[in-house]
């Protein structure tokens, strides 16, 4: 049996957090190994937990989460993936989370299951944006491409993408899984991971989400 996914939770509020901990913890592949109430604490907690994923408050006490989310991913001792959790769809939050770092972005009025599904999906690797975020930022990265880079995205890439890498990224910026990516091209789900996989290496990008980012902003999606 693998080893749970490690969760660290940060939230100024200790109420969001307790429940926060009740969806989690009784997940038989997932424990909560700490929390955090401000972001310097969230740091200073990351450094020493090592967690696999981080739930990520925007606003708090003495750092917000998007700075702490900065310096999180700075450092190279610590591998976690990031997910922002907050009340406010803005898109100044939304950007400057994707911008900071973060792998995903989730809104407080999801379900319990939504918050299960992004700590298991950013644990695997992927990123998970809200469904109400994903279309924004695609229209965002794609509005600032200059033609140029369009015409042209072989060259934004020191080993450029294959026609059929080329045609996965276009369907993850859709926001499809694998599976569905497989169901579009016919052909295998494994053989959709390899690919993601071999973009991801290519853009060196951390997950699909920051994939997807790096894409729009160079012409490659």
């Amino acid at each position: 049996m693998s080893e749970p996914i490690r969760v660290l939770l940060v939230d100024d509020h200790a109420m969001l957090r307790a429940g926060f901990r009740t969806i989690l913890d009784i997940q038989p592949d997932i424990t909560v190994v700490g929390e955090a109430a401000t972001g310097a604490e969230a740091v200073a907690a990351a450094s020493a937990l090592k967690p696999d994923v981080i739930t990520m408050d925007v606003q708090m006490p003495d750092m917000d989460g998007i700075e702490a989310t900065k310096r999180i991913v700075a450092d190279d001792q610590v591998q976690a993936a990031i997910a922002i959790v907050t009340t406010f769809d803005r898109d100044d939050y939304l950007f400057a989370a994707l911008d900071a770092g973060a792998s995903g972005f989730l809104l407080k009025n999801g379900t319990p299951e939504d918050l299960v599904t992004a700590v298991r999906v950013l644990a695997a690797g992927d990123g998970m944006l809200a469904p109400e975020v994903t279309r924004r930022v695609v229209q965002r990265y794609a509005s600032t491409v200059p033609k140029a880079a369009v015409t042209s995205p072989a060259t934004a890439l020191a080993e450029p993408l294959t026609d059929r890498e080329a045609e996965v990224l276009a369907l993850v910026a859709e926001a499809m899984s694998n599976a569905e990516i497989a169901t579009r091209l016919f052909i295998g789900e494994a053989t959709v991971k390899t690919h993601v996989s071999r973009i991801l290496q290519k853009l060196g990008a951390r997950d699909r989400v920051q994939a997807v980012v790096l894409a729009l902003r160079n012409g490659l999606a």
